[in-house]
């Protein structure tokens, strides 16, 4: 126990070293971190009314981004089930940094869902009447906190493992726990699907098809994000991710994204084909309303276009090239948060019941909230990123000092280890 002190201890501090690169990130994730929590007690001196959200439009870009960042919790585990599961070692390290990736996303899920209710002290009727098993809401408050805890565990003891230069015992604390992550990381994501389907009076989400649609689509996003990641760790880091390791993940992120939009055309055939009586919210997102009611539709066509563009170059032979796999990546991750974000949330509000169209636009408090929430989880996952590179890499142990040393340009920070000082 003392030495995994010491660990924690030594962790705190290297995450404040880094070279000039680190620290303009790190400041500019703090200040817009800050603003937005500015914005958010000015949330909660005024109410929600700071926001865009209405009586007829009750959920906003806080459940849209909540929706978002759920499946990309849920991703990690296409890193996890190659690498126990097939044995996959090329993605053997590649697995701490996607669950590393889920405690930071399921943070952000949790901040998400607080600054929705609009006073914290709201959670007390949600403890006070924890209606399990029916109430699907307290399914999600369960899945949600046992895997941020599961990843919790996986990660801490596999890098502190790592820093003491021995072995985990697989079968003991690290097997079992994976395997349960596996169907938690799938189930967090089901269950947050279900939430949507199981209201009767929105009939823009009564479909069984939205949860294979969640699936898919967190598959996709998840670990073109971790993608991006590693090639930043490529280039300002002497720890080296192999090539293939990386093409594994195209091939992951191929066969998601073809199911992923191969269900939406699905959705789509049998909702404007079968003309039903509730497709006015599925027009509305695509086509909009009589009356100008359009807002949504230039960002659910730049989502298909996105999503288009990326599975074509995923299916060239270019995409072998890092630079156009970097780009199909981006295509992805921003397409799937207008997919799954305003073009699922929103318009399941637009018309309600009882016909009334009332359209939604967030107010600048609101987005400075939402990136406030963005910025403070990119800034854990720096930090995660950050302390693991060096333990990983072997220059940060348990009987080494840690020495920061920069480097030239083209490696910019690099890490050093010498002997402990009597």
């Amino acid at each position: 126990m003392n030495e995994y002190a010491r660990f924690l201890w030594r962790c705190f501090r290297i995450s404040f070293v880094g070279d000039w690169r680190y620290y303009a990130w790190m400041t500019v994730l703090t200040v817009i971190s800050l603003l937005g929590l500015n914005a958010y007690c000015k949330q909660l001196v005024n109410g929600l009314m700071t926001t865009g959200m209405t009586d007829q439009v009750s959920w906003g870009m806080y459940i849209a981004n909540f929706t978002f960042l759920v499946g990309m919790a849920a991703a990690a585990v296409m890193l996890v089930i190659p690498v126990y599961i097939y044995r996959n070692k090329e993605l053997h390290d590649l697995v701490i940094f996607g669950e590393l990736l889920a405690v930071a996303v399921i943070v952000m899920c949790l901040l998400f869902v607080t600054v929705d209710l609009g006073r914290p002290q709201n959670f007390s009727h949600l403890m006070r009447r924890f209606n399990f098993p029916i109430s699907m809401l307290t399914w999600d408050v369960i899945v949600l906190n046992g895997y941020l805890l599961l990843n919790c565990h996986i990660t801490g003891y596999l890098i502190f493992c790592d820093y003491m230069k021995r072995e985990p015992r697989k079968m003991l604390f690290v097997v079992p726990f994976v395997l349960v992550a596996i169907v938690w990381a799938v189930s967090i994501h089901t269950v947050t699907a279900f939430l949507y389907v199981g209201l009767g009076g929105r009939p823009f989400w009564n479909s069984a098809i939205i949860a294979p649609r969640f699936l898919a689509s967190a598959f996709s996003a998840g670990p073109a994000f971790i993608v991006l990641t590693l090639q930043v760790i490529n280039r300002f880091s002497h720890y080296k991710i192999p090539r293939q390791a990386l093409l594994t993940l195209r091939q992951i992120i191929l066969v998601a994204l073809t199911i992923n939009v191969f269900l939406l055309v699905s959705e789509l055939f049998t909702e404007f084909y079968t003309g039903s009586e509730h497709i006015a919210s599925t027009r509305y997102l695509y086509f909009g309303l009589a009356g100008g009611y359009n807002t949504l539709v230039p960002w659910i066509w730049t989502a298909l276009c996105m999503s288009s563009i990326a599975l074509i170059i995923l299916y060239l032979p270019l995409a072998r090239s890092l630079r156009f796999f970097n780009i199909a990546c981006l295509l992805i991750i921003f397409g799937i948060w207008i997919e799954k974000g305003a073009g699922l949330i929103i318009p399941a509000f637009i018309p309600t019941p009882l016909g009334e169209v009332v359209e939604y636009w967030p107010t600048w408090n609101e987005t400075l909230i939402c990136l406030g929430i963005w910025a403070f989880g990119l800034l854990l996952y720096t930090i995660f990123v950050r302390i693991t590179i060096p333990v990983l890499a072997g220059k940060l142990t348990y009987d080494t000092d840690y020495v920061y040393k920069p480097d030239g340009p083209s490696a910019p920070a690099s890490l050093e280890s010498t002997a402990p000082t009597p």
